[in-house]
C-alpha cells in the first residue's frame, strides 16, 4: 500500500505490476479507483454552470454521455485539473476530478462532494465487457463514453464506458454499502485485481497525461497536445482569454513521446538532449511491458517532429531515443484508443 492523493492505495496485488499490466492488455483487470472524486452538480442551472467553468462544450454530447474536459487557471490557462463529466440525467452531472483536486474543483464549480458515498470499480481490457456480463449485464452493455444506470442486487448504480488504460471497459460507481460485495463479485468473474503500478504503466503506454506531470501549473491544454478539449465556439469559459493569447502567439513547447534504445526506463526529470543541447525534460517515464523498451513523455520545442533523434540522460548515461507521437501501444479492439 502506498500514499496517493490523500488515500492509501495498493501498488500491486499478489501477481505484481508486470502481470497485472499484461492481463489488462490481453484479458481484463479491475482497479479500485474510489480515490477519484465525484462532485454532483445538479439543478436548472447546472448545464450553464459547467459550460462557463470547463473548456469542452457540453453541447457536443447530451444526457447519458461522458466527456473529457479541463478546468483552467484564469490567469495563465494552466490546467488546474483534467476531468471526466458523466451526464447522468437531464439536469444532473457527476464531475470526476483527480483525487487531490476534488475540493478545488468543487469550489470552482459548486455542487456537492459525494465521493464518500460511493466506490468506483474500473474494469478494463479487451475481455472486460464479456467478463462483466456475468456480474452486471446492464453495466457491460454501456457503450464507450456513454453513461447508464443499472441495478445490482437491488442497489442502483451507474456505469460509464470510460477508463484510463487505452483499453475498452466500464467504470462502475456503486453505493458504499454494496461496494465490497460488488468488488468480490467482479473478482469472482475471473477478473484480476490491478494496482496503482499497472495503472500508471498502462496510461503511459496509451500516452494519457497525468495531472502533476503532463498537466498542472504552467502547462496549458495546447502545450499538452489536447487542444481538442477546448470548445472555441461555445462562448466564454474560465481561462479562455489567456488560452486565446497562447493560440495566437504559438506554444513554446509541446508534449511528445520518446522510445529509448534498450530496456532502461527514463524517469521524471531526466534531461532530453538534441545535438548536444538540453531541449526538454521527461515528465513521466517507465518500462513498457508490451514493447520491452523504455518509454517516456517529455515537453520539447514545437519544431521537433516525430522521428527526430534525441538522447535521454539516464543516471549519467546518454541513451539514444526517438521522438514519437503517442500512444505507444494501440489496443487490438477496433475503435479503441
Amino acid at each position: 500500500m502506498v500514499a496517493f492523493g490523500g488515500w492509501e492505495m495498493p501498488l500491486s496485488y499478489a501477481s505484481g505490476t508486470l502481470a497485472e499490466h499484461r492481463a489488462c492488455r490481453t484479458d481484463a483487470v479491475a482497479f479500485d479507483v474510489s480515490h477519484l472524486g465525484t462532485v454532483r452538480v445538479e439543478g436548472p442551472g447546472a448545464f450553464e454552470q459547467l459550460q462557463k467553468a470547463l473548456t469542452n462544450d457540453l453541447r457536443r454530447i447530451g444526457p447519458g454521455r461522458a466527456q473529457y474536459t479541463h478546468l483552467l487557471d484564469e490567469a495563465d490557462a494552466s490546467v488546474l485539473d483534467d476531468i471526466i463529466v458523466w451526464w447522468v440525467a437531464d439536469d444532473a452531472f457527476d464531475v470526476m476530478p483527480n483525487a487531490s483536486n476534488t475540493e478545488r474543483v468543487r469550489a470552482a464549480l459548486g455542487g456537492t462532494d459525494t465521493t464518500e458515498q460511493r466506490a468506483v470499480v474500473a474494469v478494463q481490457g479487451p475481455k472486460a465487457r464479456a467478463r462483466v456480463e456475468g456480474v452486471a449485464p446492464e453495466a457491460a452493455s454501456v457503450p464507450r463514453f456513454r453513461v447508464g444506470r443499472f441495478v445490482w442486487k437491488g442497489v442502483e448504480c451507474v456505469a460509464a464506458g470510460t477508463g484510463y488504460t487505452g483499453e475498452d471497459g466500464v467504470e462502475c460507481s456503486v453505493p458504499r454499502e454494496a461496494a465490497e460485495a460488488f468488488w468480490t463479485a467482479v473478482l469472482g468473474a475471473g477478473i484480476q485485481p490491478a494496482g496503482l503500478g499497472a495503472r500508471d504503466t498502462l496510461r503511459l503506454e496509451a500516452g494519457l497525461p497525468l495531472h502533476g506531470h503532463e498537466l498542472g501549473p504552467g502547462i496549458t491544454p495546447l502545450q499538452a497536445g489536447l487542444g481538442w478539449v477546448v470548445g472555441w465556439d461555445k462562448g466564454d469559459f474560465r481561462g479562455r482569454a489567456a488560452l486565446e493569447r497562447e493560440r495566437e502567439l504559438g506554444v513554446s513547447r509541446r508534449l511528445n513521446g520518446l522510445v529509448v534504445e534498450g530496456r532502461q526506463p527514463p524517469r521524471e526529470g531526466c534531461p532530453v538532449v538534441m545535438q548536444g543541447m538540453a531541449v526538454g525534460t521527461v515528465t513521466s517515464g517507465n518500462f513498457s511491458p508490451m514493447l520491452g523498451r523504455g518509454i517516456a513523455l517529455a515537453f520539447l520545442p514545437p519544431d521537433v517532429e516525430p522521428g527526430a533523434a534525441v538522447e535521454v540522460e539516464i543516471r549519467g548515461r546518454a541513451v539514444p531515443a526517438s521522438v514519437v507521437k503517442p500512444p505507444f501501444v494501440r489496443p487490438d479492439a477496433p475503435g479503441q484508443g
